[in-house]
């Protein structure tokens, strides 16, 4: 499981959301490859799904990820 500083003065959905980006930006987790999904990352950080759509929202709203209906959360190719 990874760790989540739950008494630091970052939330613990920015804390999630800034490694899925440092996943992302390294190519860890290339463009057009599907993001982990919430029963993963749930087990992964050991938090609420609530605080995993926090994280995930962040990323969409920075244009990183996108959802895909039915098919998961999907890092966006930006090379485009």
């Amino acid at each position: 499981m990874s760790t989540i500083d739950r008494d630091g003065p970052v939330p613990p959905y920015r804390q999630i959301a800034a490694d899925l980006r440092r996943r992302i930006e390294s190519g860890e987790i290339p463009p057009g490859r599907r993001i982990p999904s919430m029963v993963e990352l749930e087990q992964q950080w050991g938090v609420a799904r609530d605080t995993l759509r926090k994280a995930t929202q962040v990323l969409k709203d920075e244009g990183l990820v996108e959802t895909v209906t039915g098919m998961g959360i999907f890092v966006v190719d930006r090379s485009e």
